[in-house]
């Protein structure tokens, strides 16, 4: 292939991401948007396996069908409460491969040195050893700072994700935990990276590389840990900005104008979708990653009165009353599998005509969009779907909320108790509804471990048992 029908290639390849991103931000685009980017894929990797100058073409071909075989029986296999910790893992593959590309380009860069110092002939290398050769003075000393910066963002990116991936998989706890000295180890291995940075701008030397390489994993483990479970849904959003940026760097290393695009389409929408999550949490974007969740100033308000149950007959009644209803999905929802008969009880409810619709908390379950997504394919109508600022004002006129599997998003203590770990969180106001039905296996505060007044409420019952079970109990009981 060409020089000139792989620059086509990537041409295309970068308008069908940019479509792509552009489309995943409707629901009756997204199917369609999907497609733009798989097509645009698939472009840019078979233009970049057949390019010109690109050598051992049987590996790269053996790899590509590996890789995508076990991407298909990975993707078959997955739930989708398992695909928070999907994309996490997934962008560990990308902070890892851009810390491999990294030190390949400096080896590179090293045979080049070697053959210039010995009088070698230059016209022997191939692939990105030639494309080293081919530099001048200022051009190598911009690829030592573009490879530097490729690995170490790339080294923090793999052992973040790693660490997300355990904490989202419920392997690692999801408290906040740092070593002695907290901070000012990240700032002082930071520190030191720049340090080292110098150092090899300076003279090349290769410890200087592979040691940089190891703080940048120890700031991607600790920063990561310190931070709890209920940010973690900003943390994939920030990890998946890391990645792009890490793409993008490697991307100016290897002089490959199509992962420069796609890098920094992933890293600005990854840092994008970040600041609007922090934005609907009330929290600073830095307090976040730096800060991590559950600082609080004081001891919690004590919560007084007492968790009431309901069983199906008292939840059906409710709802055969009512005029209407909202429903607040959440992350139980995605354990129990249970949007189908959360789907089927909206059927019910609308075939009796009542006013059904689902209130979406921004950081509801734990990854962006989680709910939308889970709605979607249980087939709930997209126009009674609302976003929190859309429906929130709503609640003081509903006959019945229902929340399924839920915590934070629907906290009161967010308003009530300055001291709370999430005060000041913007929150689904559910318990200005006339009954409140809370949907939980049992006593538990949930994912972040906050305790919630809502439980307790007067207007609130607790609806104990899995969802999927107990939905299927209450459905043939309305109408």
């Amino acid at each position: 292939m060409s020089i000139g029908l792989v620059s086509a290639a990537y041409i295309a390849a970068a308008i069908l991401f940019i479509l792509s991103l552009g489309g995943l931000s409707g629901q009756e685009s997204a199917k369609r948007a999907v497609w733009y980017g798989i097509v645009g894929m698939a472009l840019a990797v078979l233009a970049t396996v057949f390019g010109p100058g690109v050598g051992n073409g049987f590996i790269l071909v053996l790899m590509v069908a590996v890789g995508g075989a076990i991407g298909a029986y990975v993707a078959g296999k997955v739930e989708m409460t398992q695909m928070p910790q999907l994309v996490a893992a997934l962008h560990s593959f990308v902070g890892l491969a851009a810390v491999f590309i990294g030190i390949n380009a400096d080896l590179a860069l090293r045979k080049v040195e070697a053959l210039r110092a010995s009088g070698g002939a230059l016209s022997s290398l191939a692939g990105f050893a030639a494309k080293v050769a081919a530099k001048d003075g200022v051009e190598l000393s911009m690829l030592k700072v573009e490879l530097f910066l490729g690995v170490f963002i790339g080294a923090v990116t793999f052992t973040g994700s790693v660490v997300a991936f355990g904490k989202l998989a419920g392997r690692i706890s999801g408290k906040p935990t740092k070593l002695p000295g907290g901070h000012l180890l990240n700032a002082g291995a930071a520190a030191l990276s720049f340090v080292l940075l110098l150092v090899f701008f300076s003279t090349g030397a290769m410890w200087a590389l592979i040691l940089m390489t190891l703080l940048a994993f120890f700031i991607g483990w600790h920063l990561i840990m310190g931070i709890g479970g209920a940010d973690m849904p900003v943390v994939v959003s920030m990890l998946n900005s890391y990645s792009g940026w890490a793409a993008a760097a490697i991307g100016f290393t290897l002089g490959n104008d199509l992962l420069i695009v796609t890098g920094a389409l992933v890293g600005s929408s990854g840092a994008i979708l970040s600041y609007i999550m922090c934005k609907a949490m009330n929290r600073k974007f830095v307090s976040v990653i730096l800060g991590g969740f559950g600082a609080t100033t004081g001891p919690a308000q004590e919560i007084e009165g007492e968790m009431i149950a309901i069983d199906s007959d008292g939840v059906a009644a409710a709802l055969n009353d009512a005029d209407s209803v909202i429903i607040v999905p959440g992350y139980g929802m995605a354990v129990a599998q249970a949007q189908q008969a959360v789907s089927e009880l909206t059927r019910k409810l609308r075939a009796a005509g009542k006013e059904v619709r689902f209130a979406i908390h921004p950081v509801a379950g734990r990854l962006p969009g989680h709910m939308n997504v889970l709605l979607a394919e249980a087939k709930v109508p997209y126009d009674i779907v609302l976003e929190m600022d859309e429906i929130n004002d709503d609640f003081p006129n509903t006959d019945v909320a229902i929340v399924i599997g839920s915590n934070d998003i629907v906290n009161p203590a967010a308003q009530e108790d300055p001291n709370s770990p999430i005060a000041g969180m913007p929150v689904l106001e559910v318990w200005k509804a006339k009954q409140v039905f809370v949907m939980k296996r049992g006593q538990g505060t949930g994912y972040s471990g906050i305790e919630n007044p809502l439980f307790y409420k007067e207007n609130a019952r607790m609806f104990y048992g899995d969802a999927k079970k107990s939905l299927d109990d209450l459905i043939p009981r309305i109408g």
